[in-house]
């Protein structure tokens, strides 16, 4: 059956996570007609097996660490235990409640939604079932799933995926890590809090290496004073399982026991048995290919979000929605500029930046300045007992470029970093902006103070 009798909408979207329906909304919110096809629930992984769960599980254990050092505060508090089946309840109610007001907004703005397993079938058609949906343009953002290493099996039980970690109804009371991305320093700080004997293995010299080194080093020390054990620069070679058990092998002979193995070495496109390849849309490596504005080889589709190579995080996904929405409706969006895109590890502590690190500026730049304020000096991170740094990258008597935090909370600062790198601000500029004391905001006014030549609380 064809969709024949209101002629083609505007905009067919394969895919209702974070991208789909971002473009979805802004297309509908436009005046485009739109039919989101989703074979589970809009919202995607970010919303029911990634960002938001994680991130509930991430403050339900720093909830733990809060009792834990409660006697530093003068409070005497003792844990009595941790109920997973009630953090789950937790969790699922946040998911719940933004998912009701996703799907409210959805119906709200008259976008149809199809459910069902969606599948390209023609340069401007999506076919579900024996529906098909003719669009003037179509969307794919399927987005991404978990993946492991050739010779790696996951059997879901011993040795998982990050959704079968959300999934668990207890603490393990041991783990390897596989892999030192945001998902596995994230799960590795979840479930030491929570009491687990944790090991993180990678492959490169460095926890979080897409980071600055600086920052990658300050949260190998804050790791290992938490008592996580680190094998970095450490290449796997083969897990074998037994009932309750990994034993985990390394290249170099050495083995890990564990009650459990997570494989977190990143997420792969989901475009498989989708169409693609039929149609004629160009794919690498299961990715498909865009330009600047989006757009495959094929004029009348567009791909965003982990489908396309590049940055996985979910408000790049946001962003290219919005993009591709109001390019079809005729307006004249300014891509998107990828190199200033902010980036958060929400572990204990956190790592955030935005920009280039100091290797790239440098390549890219030639002469550069930079400097380290150290949370040592802050008072609002010496109240919450936080240690870390903030690190401000500027072109040689030139605008800001890159700027990297770790510490508690500085997640919530990466904003301000974006609006400076993204401006172009030079170092003097921002020295000139009074931060609220005290705040962990003036730890990155410390940083251009200094870069600016006027240090205050820290030396040149």
């Amino acid at each position: 059956m064809t969709d024949t009798a209101a002629g083609p909408v505007d905009l067919v979207v394969l895919g209702g996570g974070s991208g789909g329906y971002a473009a979805a909304l802004r297309a509908a919110e436009l005046g485009l007609r739109v039919v989101l096809v989703e074979k589970d629930k809009i919202g995607g992984t970010c919303l029911h097996r990634g960002c938001i769960p994680t991130k509930a599980l991430l403050h339900a254990a720093e909830v733990v660490d809060t009792v834990n050092d409660s006697e530093h505060f003068g409070i005497r508090a003792t844990l009595d235990g941790i109920d997973m089946t009630k953090v789950g309840a937790y969790r699922d109610s946040v998911i719940a409640g933004l998912y009701k007001g996703l799907t409210g907004l959805v119906k709200a703005r008259g976008i149809e939604i199809v459910q069902g397993h969606g599948r390209l079938v023609s340069p401007t058609a999506v076919a579900v079932g024996e529906r098909v949906i003719e669009g003037r343009h179509v969307l794919l953002a399927t987005g991404s799933a978990t993946r492991t290493l050739p010779g790696l099996d996951l059997d879901h039980r011993t040795v998982i995926t990050s959704d079968d970690a959300l999934a668990l109804e207890r603490v393990p009371r041991s783990a390897v890590v596989l892999g030192a991305g945001a998902i596995g320093c994230e799960f590795a700080s979840v479930w030491r809090s929570f009491g687990a004997e944790v090991t993180i293995v990678e492959a490169l010299d460095h926890l979080v290496p897409a980071e600055d080194e600086a920052s990658s080093k300050l949260l190998e020390r804050a790791f290992r004073k938490r008592g996580i054990a680190l094998r970095l620069g450490a290449r796997f070679a083969e897990v074998k399982t037994a009932d309750n058990a990994v034993t985990v092998s390394l290249e170099d002979g050495t083995t890990i026991e564990a009650e459990l193995l997570l494989v977190a070495v990143g997420r792969g496109p989901v475009s498989d048995g989708l169409g693609f390849d039929e149609v004629g849309v160009t794919l690498q490596r299961g990715h498909v290919l865009v330009d600047r504005n989006l757009r495959t080889n094929i004029p009348t589709i567009s791909a965003l979000g982990d489908l396309r190579p590049g940055l996985q995080l979910a408000h790049v996904g946001f962003a290219e929605g919005i993009f591709v929405a109001e390019l079809l409706a005729g307006l004249n969006p300014i891509p998107i500029d990828y190199d200033t895109i902010p980036r958060v590890t929400y572990s204990h502590p956190e790592v955030a930046s935005v920009g280039l690190t100091t290797a790239a500026a440098r390549e890219r730049h030639g002469e550069i300045s930079t400097a380290t304020y150290h949370l040592a000096g802050n008072g609002k991170a010496q109240i919450l007992r936080t240690a870390g740094a903030v690190t401000v990258i500027s072109v040689k008597d030139g605008p800001v470029v890159g700027v990297h935090m770790v510490g508690d909370r500085v997640g919530e600062l990466i904003a301000e970093a974006q609006l400076i790198t993204n401006w172009e601000a030079h170092p003097a500029e921002v020295a000139q902006l009074v931060h609220p004391h005290p705040t962990l905001s003036e730890a990155l006014g410390e940083a251009h103070l200094a870069l600016a030549g006027k240090p205050l609380h820290s030396h040149n």
